[in-house]
């Protein structure tokens, strides 16, 4: 079993369950295993203000995976590791799309949240995530600021129309990525990526970053956004609850997170 310095953890349905909490169980042993003098980092398609409470309830520091890739960020020293924004013309492109395909979307640089109009989502995201939208002329922040991400929210026939219809004009300018929340099962957050973005790719600069070496890293997930992270990462630990495709992959299966299995992974190989 190789020597773990780094512990990088997936957030919905890794250490956040059904309720939005941490359990007390996980608190500790993340607590203990940066005792032992691990890293720990945490590897989400959130964006940086939706992580910063728990960054504080966790006390973690340091540099951190957000935007599923795009964006490795520490965001006590406003640090960028590494970033891969949308290019500005596909994005300029896709505000069109959807304002002619009345498709609903959000736009995310590193510290803000961006609507042209509020639905269902922002209230979700005020609730859970701890965020509240900026409603804005969506062309006045292409045209100004790095976007990190764009997304597509989808609960119902209509919002999977109008995704599927968004991910087939733009096949070839993003890369798209789906990510889901035990709290919301009924949602499917489609993260919309520069080409080339993924948590793998971002954990690859983070560990180097670090001047640590990927066999020593072990990763936590449950979510097909996570098979690249698994990938680059020298054991990948899937929850119980985890994905079909990820589960095959992975090095070690843990036990739900409704059952505290980061806790008991953390037990088996790092406290």
């Amino acid at each position: 079993m190789p020597d773990f310095q780094l512990a990088v953890i997936d957030v919905d349905g890794t250490l956040i369950n059904k309720q939005g909490k941490i359990s007390e169980a996980d608190k500790k042993a993340i607590s203990q295993a940066r005792e032992k003098g691990i890293t720990v980092a945490l590897s989400t398609g959130r964006v940086v203000p939706a992580c910063t409470y728990l960054l504080k309830e966790l006390s973690l520091d340091g540099f951190h995976i957000f935007c599923d890739g795009a964006l490795v960020y520490n965001p006590d020293t406003a640090q960028t590791c590494y970033s891969q924004p949308l290019s500005r013309e596909p994005l300029l492109s896709a505000i069109d799309f959807v304002r002619e395909q009345s498709i609903y979307l959000e736009l995310y640089t590193i510290l803000d949240y961006y609507v042209e109009y509020e639905n269902w989502s922002a209230k979700m995201h005020r609730e859970f995530f701890h965020i509240s939208p900026t409603v804005t002329d969506f062309k006045k922040i292409a045209l100004r600021q790095d976007v990190q991400k764009i997304e597509l929210m989808v609960h119902n026939t209509a919002e999977r129309s109008g995704a599927e219809l968004f991910m087939s004009r733009f096949e070839d300018d993003f890369h798209f990525s789906i990510a889901r929340a035990p709290a919301y099962p009924e949602v499917e957050f489609v993260n919309v990526l520069s080409p080339g973005v993924s948590k793998g790719c971002a954990l690859e600069k983070m560990a180097a970053q670090m001047g640590i070496s990927l066999r020593n890293v072990i990763a936590f997930g449950d979510g097909s956004n996570d098979l690249p992270l698994f990938r680059a990462a020298g054991f990948g630990v899937a929850m119980g609850n985890a994905r079909a495709e990820l589960k095959e992959i992975a090095d070690y299966v843990t036990l739900d997170v409704e059952e505290s299995g980061l806790a008991a992974a953390f037990s088996k190989f790092l406290i």
